[in-house]
Order: C-alpha cells, then structure tokens, then sequence
C-alpha cells in the first residue's frame, strides 16, 4: 500500500512541477509582444484582400437576379410585405439594414486599402522586415 502512496505522490509532484513551467511560458510570451507591425505581411496580402473586397462590393450592388445582392434583399422584403409576413419582413429588413451597413464598410476599407498599397509600392521592397 505505500509503494501506491509513493508512486501517487511522485506523479502529482510532478504534474505540479508540469504545471508551474506551462504556467511560466505564456506569460513571458505575453510580454514580449510583436517585434514590427507586419507592414511587409500587409503589402503581401492587399492584392488579394483587394480582390475579395471588389468581387464582395460587385455582388452587394448586383442586380435583383444576383444572390446576396441588397436589390435581391429588398425585393424578399418587398415580397414578404405583400404576403402579410411582418415577422419575415421584419427579420429581412434587419439583414438589409445590416447589409447596407456593410458596403459602407467595405467601401472605407477598399479606399483605406488603396492607400497602403501606395505605401507599400514606395516602402516596401520585398525584403522581410
């Protein structure tokens, strides 16, 4: 019976000594914090974060027969009115006003986009800084 008494010690002594040195490492790690501001990953990426942002905007101003369109949208939500649907009318008209709200967004970010790429084409020369 001491022998299991014994190992059952060791092994929680060591879980506890497991446990102080995970505990330690994330919070050296928290203080440390980012050694730049990730402009060079930025500059990489705005040729595609451009294109989705572009392709996203096409689709939101798209015509009635565009799926995910506002036109789209606005025509569910006119149709649910006419059917007498308040609570379907009021659940589209939500996600219209939510998807208006969206292409103002992403119309700011396309123009803050275009801004850091102009940055990046005199900035950043491809090397990793």
């Amino acid at each position: 019976m001491s022998m299991r008494r014994t190992t059952l010690a060791s092994g929680l002594a060591g879980l506890a000594l497991l446990g102080t040195l995970f505990a330690a490492s994330p919070a050296s790690a928290a203080t440390s914090g980012p050694k730049t501001d990730g402009a060079h990953g930025i500059c990489l990426r705005a040729t595609k974060v451009d294109t989705r942002i572009t392709r996203e905007l096409a689709r939101l101003n798209g015509p009635v027969t565009e799926t995910g369109s506002v036109a789209r949208l606005q025509q569910r939500v006119a149709n649910a009115q006419k059917a007498g649907h308040s609570a379907v009318e009021t659940y589209l008209n939500d996600r219209l006003t939510a998807r208006k709200a969206l292409i103002g967004t992403l119309t700011q970010r396309q123009t803050d986009l275009r801004a850091v790429q102009t940055w990046c084409a005199a900035n950043d020369n491809g090397s990793s800084k």
